[in-house]
């Protein structure tokens, strides 16, 4: 079983291109709020997606949704799960871990090459992690609806002076 850094440790190296989104990257940017799941964003690429997925079947996470863990390389498929089943994460779980849940983010209001040119880089215990910017995290959690992310939002504006 991996804590939080451990698996960031892991998929640096691997060298998957990834950022922190949604609770944990609220919590690195300063807010403290508890969230028990990680939500990433990837770079599509197929061979970072081969070196993530290869990572996540070791550490025995599967799919949320009955599909092949491997169907999220596949871009058409991808593509079937946001228009037809209005689908914006891929949930990858394992009961046994405390980080029960990872999301992958596959629908955003941007792309993962435009978030990465903003990312912000913290260090904890030597481990690099590239987690999105708060500009662009409060665009990913302001339209939700949900009443979390409402919050996030105004705390968020707060670290950026709005």
């Amino acid at each position: 079983m991996l804590d939080y850094i451990a698996i960031f440790r892991r998929l640096n190296k691997a060298r998957v291109r990834y950022l922190v989104v949604g609770g944990m990257a609220v919590n690195l940017h300063g807010i403290p709020r508890m969230t028990y799941d990680l939500d990433l964003m990837l770079d599509l690429e197929d061979e970072n997606l081969e070196r993530f997925l290869t990572l996540v079947k070791k550490w025995g996470f599967k799919p949320k949704v009955p599909v092949d863990i491997m169907d999220l390389a596949v871009a058409e498929k991808r593509e079937d799960w946001i228009h037809n089943k209005n689908m914006l994460a891929f949930n990858l779980v394992n009961t046994d871990w405390a980080i029960s849940e990872i999301d992958i983010l596959i629908c955003t209001p941007f792309s993962f090459s435009q978030a990465a040119a903003d990312a912000e880089l913290f260090d904890l215990n030597g481990v690099e992690i590239p987690t999105v910017s708060v500009e662009h995290l409060i665009r990913m959690k302001k339209d939700t609806g949900r009443e979390q992310d409402s919050s996030d939002v105004e705390y968020l504006k707060k670290i950026i002076g709005k």
